[in-house]
């Protein structure tokens, strides 16, 4: 049986000065598949790029009739190329045409040959294109020459997403590397970015792919392992780690591949072929990302993102490229991809400069999403498999409403969207010219408009919006981004810088709420296994009271005697918020013994989000001076839906009955004790269901500052009063078949709303 008569080793320094050489594209691939068809002792060898329409072009031949080159085309899934292509596989056969994928091409003239070999050309888990070598003898390839195709594959990868072939492809085709893609995500936030792809977590630029001596190459593979291997076991010990099970379990899942002998070995064997230690990593990482980017099973796919962080780890530590992107150091208008990303992580990059969230993991009511309406950047999640499809500087349309990303987007997209946008800037003009009308609907009745924040840096929007105040300012978001506890006087410093900037509106300071999916690395805490109910928000600061007196201490003296509005997270029974009163009375009378400055006027909220409060509200009523309602988490709860898993969270309509009926009761308890409710959760800033909640009374609505506009705009158009009358009569009826969504649209096109339903 024939064998490789120079080995890759021989191949691969051949092929690297054949790079080298100054010669036409077309000249240099002809002068590739020769030297491969040498070294396999092959009577043919070709090579297949994919286009951006799914065919595979001849690109170069020898062997094949020459005529055939650009003119022979195999659709994925046709012929043997075709399946190599749409599977990632190699295909080894010693009888090709009786395969029965085996597809004739007449002009070719491949009639001869028996022997087939083809290997998969990726990059990134992507096919590129297919690598073939033919024989007229009947054979059968060793795993050597697998092999060594596989590790040749590797450099022509690199070739076709580095090299330019723009002479080689006829007019209005690409290559499917570059070819636009669509993703149909899941709507963070309304609005439209046009902008540059920056990754969150950027792969690693191999430059160096073929080895000059390759036990030294082993030794560097060897000694990266080793720097890696402790790194993570130092993470595991490290006290950081220990508060969730999700970091440790990532962790855990990093040191299982990093010791992995079978791993180990594949990227030594392709270091022996020829390759760097970083190619080595970079091939066998194209071969895993292929193979399990085409299972079903969601844990395989949940395992290739281990591997895939574990690679680039790897990369990182061989390459010494430690940083990647500056977090400051964006271009223009840059649009952050990112698998998943914390609050702290986004509130790092430049946001002067930043348009745009894309995110392959997340759901709208996750932290990160709530941060992104806050900072007024558009943004999508779930957006499956984007991080591997993109490249920094890639050309990005971001579609918020619609939850669509448009990536490497064609000139009539493109130019389609800068139509919307223009639009879109005439839409904020004519929101800018509501901003000081009064939010009262054309019957009469005054809706009371606030913002949710967390930010001090989103405060001044209140002047461009118009809102009458801040219904919720999360405190949290000052702890998660810090890397240890916020001292008293920094806590007081930004309360009073929050206070300054919105002067005379009131603005309601909602008390810590972290832990669940809120995570605070300096804080221990046990592994829980359902964390949104667990150990957190005003549970936590009960158990926690030094950290609770520190915070309400805090915002005593930030108000520096002006009025003060506090609000109570999660409160699950009176007794809770009893307790919390208790706290703050006591830092009052502190104060006052100290001589310093008290609240002249001093209310303490609670935020109606379990339950079970439901019935208990004629208890906390009185104790209350105003109650919130926080639907993200109510709604969770009455659903027993996780809100960030978009499998079940998508399945249960918010203003459905029974939560519209919920909704209600808390509106009419409210109304009984003469008590201001207002609804701060997600539901407020959406247009239909802001109309929900104005139909069953509820007039104070506090949400993101992007959001004002649009429902002020819906506000005064509308005649309330026969909406209320007509959702209260759906509600007392009780009958399966009515939706509150559907009958709210026949009314939104019966008044001509401003609304899409």
């Amino acid at each position: 049986m024939a064998t490789a008569i120079s080995g890759p080793r021989v191949l691969l320094r051949q092929l690297r000065e054949t790079m080298a050489e100054p010669l036409a594209s077309q000249e240099r691939l002809d002068k590739i598949v020769n030297l491969i068809a040498d070294n396999m002792r092959a009577d043919v060898c070709s090579f297949y790029v994919l286009r951006d329409d799914g065919a595979l072009e001849l690109f170069a031949t020898r062997g094949l009739k020459a005529s055939a080159v650009h003119m022979t085309t195999l659709r994925l899934g046709e012929g043997l190329v075709g399946l190599i292509a749409a599977e990632a596989e190699p295909l080894s056969l010693d009888d090709a045409p009786r395969h029965p994928s085996f597809a004739y091409r007449p002009e070719t003239g491949e009639d001869p040959y028996n022997a087939f070999l083809g290997v998969p050309v990726l990059r990134a888990g992507q096919t590129l294109g297919v690598l073939v070598v033919q024989n007229t003898e009947r054979r059968v390839y060793g795993e050597d020459e697998i092999e060594a195709m596989l590790t040749t594959a590797t450099i022509l990868a690199e070739m076709i997403a580095t090299s330019d072939f723009d002479s080689l492809i006829k007019p209005g085709s690409d290559i499917d590397l570059r070819r636009p893609r669509t993703f149909a995500g899941t709507s963070f936030t309304d609005g439209i970015a046009l902008g540059q792809v920056v990754l969150h977590d950027p792969r690693v630029v191999v430059t160096n792919f073929i080895a000059e001596d390759t036990e030294q190459e082993v030794r560097r593979l060897e000694e990266a392992l080793a720097t890696m291997r402790l790194s993570i076991d130092d993470m595991l010990d490290h006290g950081d780690m220990l508060p969730t099970s999700e970091h440790r379990e990532i962790l855990e899942s990093y040191r299982m591949f990093a010791h992995d002998r079978g791993w180990v070995n594949r990227l030594t064997e392709a270091i022996n072929n020829g390759l760097t230690a970083e190619a080595a990593v970079e091939r066998v990482q194209n071969d895993t990302r292929a193979r399990m980017m085409r299972q079903t099973d969601p844990y395989i796919r949940d395992r290739l993102h281990d591997l895939d962080d574990l690679a680039n780890r790897l990369l990182r530590v061989l390459t010494g490229d430690h940083q990647g992107l500056g977090r400051k150091d964006l271009p223009e208008n840059a649009v952050l991809v990112a698998r998943n990303l914390g609050p702290a992580e986004l509130l790092e990059y430049d946001r002067t400069r930043l348009r745009a969230v894309v995110l392959e993991e997340g759901g709208p009511t996750s932290h990160v999403a709530i941060i992104a309406r806050s900072l007024g950047l558009v943004a999508v999640g779930q957006a499956g498999n984007i991080v591997a499809m993109s490249e920094s500087g890639d050309d990005i349309i971001v579609d918020g409403p619609m939850g669509t990303v448009h990536l490497r987007p064609t000139n009539d997209v493109e130019q389609t969207y800068i139509d919307k946008v223009r639009l879109t800037a005439k839409r904020r003009a004519h929101y800018l010219a509501l901003r000081d009308r009064p939010a009262v609907t054309r019957d009469g009745i005054e809706i009371t408009l606030l913002h949710n924040s967390g930010l001090v840096a989103d405060l001044p929007m209140l002047n461009d919006t118009g809102a009458v105040g801040v219904g919720l300012f999360r405190t949290e978001l000052q702890f998660m981004i810090a890397s240890k506890l916020p001292r008293l006087s920094e806590q007081i410093e930004l309360y009073a810088e929050a206070m300054r900037i919105v002067g005379d509106k009131p603005i309601v300071f909602r008390l810590l709420d972290i832990g669940g999916d809120k995570v605070v690395p300096y804080m221990r805490s046990a592994v829980e296994e359902n964390p949104a109910m667990g150990w957190r928000s005003l549970r936590l600061a009960l158990d926690r009271p030094g950290l609770l007196r520190t915070q309400v201490r805090a915002l005593l003296m930030a108000a520096n005697g002006r009025p003060l509005k506090i609000l109570v997270p999660m409160v699950t029974e009176t007794s809770e918020f009893r307790q919390a009163r208790l706290v703050v009375a006591k830092e009052v009378e502190r104060l006052r013994r100290a001589g310093e400055k008290v609240p002249e006027k001093l209310e303490l909220g609670a935020m109606v989000e379990v339950p079970s409060l439901l019935f208990e509200l004629d208890q906390l009523m009185p104790e209350a001076d105003f109650v919130s309602i926080g639907s993200n988490d109510l709604v969770q709860f009455l659903t027993a839906a996780d809100r960030a898993n978009p499998r079940v969270a998508r399945s249960y309509d918010p203003i459905a009955l029974p939560r519209l009926r919920a909704l209600r009761h808390v509106v009419e308890s409210a109304r009984r004790y003469g008590l201001p409710l207002t609804m701060c959760g997600e539901l407020a800033g959406k247009p239909m269901e802001a109309l929900a909640l104005m139909a069953i009374g509820m007039t104070r609505l506090s949400m993101g500052p992007p959001s004002i506009g649009p429902i002020k705009e819906m506000v005064l158009g509308l005649d309330l009063e026969p909406i209320r009358r007509s959702v209260s009569a759906a509600l007392l009826d009780g009958s399966d078949g009515v939706s509150i969504r559907e009958l709210l649209g026949e009314w939104v096109e019966r008044q001509k709303l401003p609304v899409n339903p």
